[in-house]
């Protein structure tokens, strides 16, 4: 399975620092030629201009951070599956911990948002995760499943065509990332529940990324997991050099 290596600008960024950064990105790439699928997910805002700065090439996709659960309407601010894929959208993160903290997005409207991103042809990269709390009163495995579960109540065996990505709330943005083997254990449960929901095949071919302050100096360790298929980077993917090692780490 090729590994997937996501960058997530949260609310960072400029037109003219945005075209530096991906002029480096896209040079970095084609020149490495590296064997892992790469996406970046800026603002909603910057997508009709990394749209045009990603045209003609295939080395790196566009990814958005967020959309809306709903099919269009009175919905101020909120932005439709399809009007993402008008801009040449590709990817989706759905349900980031910082959207389910500060927003209050529950699993149902999280899943439900999934099945929209995967009605108009975009891949969700759907998060999931637990708080400090929860991981040391040993819950960690009872929340992403619950989470996991919510998806596969609400889209069945169309979760076979998502993208996980487990982000333990306590190693976003903090500079601490979970040991390689904490996130393991974790990405082996999840994958036990989709086997448990899905054919054998299916279970094993969704993607499952780390999130959770991984970069240069930790890539390696984590990608080298048995069920860790990848990485939904912040901090470092606006930096092109460790973005670019966090690539060369996945192949």
């Amino acid at each position: 399975m090729r590994k997937l290596i996501a960058g997530n600008w949260k609310m960072n960024g400029a037109l003219a620092a945005n075209r530096a950064l991906m002029e480096a990105l896209l040079a970095g790439v084609q020149a490495r030629s590296p064997a892992c699928d790469v996406a970046v997910c800026p603002p909603a805002v910057y997508l009709a201009q990394l749209q045009a700065l990603l045209q003609g090439q295939d080395a790196i996709a566009l990814g958005a951070q967020d959309v809306s659960e709903h099919e269009a309407g009175a919905f101020t601010g909120n932005v439709a599956a399809a009007m993402l894929r008008e801009f040449g959208v590709r990817y989706a993160i759905v349900g980031h911990s910082e959207r389910r903290n500060y927003q209050g997005e529950s699993d149902a409207q999280v899943a439900l948002k999934a099945q929209r991103a995967l009605a108009a042809g975009i891949t969700p990269i759907v998060c999931v995760g637990e708080t400090l709390q929860e991981r040391e009163q040993g819950q960690t495995e009872a929340v992403v499943t619950r989470q996991l579960d919510a998806l596969l109540e609400c889209s069945g065996a169309r979760v076979a065509d998502m993208v996980l990505a487990y982000e333990p709330l306590w190693a976003i943005g903090t500079g601490h990332a979970a040991t390689p083997q904490q996130a393991q254990e974790v990405h082996a449960a999840l994958r036990a529940r989709l086997r448990a929901a899905l054919s054998v095949p299916q279970a094993a071919g969704v993607r499952i990324l780390y999130g959770g302050s991984m970069n240069a100096a930790n890539a390696a360790s984590l990608l080298a997991q048995p069920d860790i298929d990848g990485g939904l980077v912040g901090g470092a993917s606006l930096k092109a050099q460790d973005f670019l090692e966090i690539i060369a780490a996945a192949g």
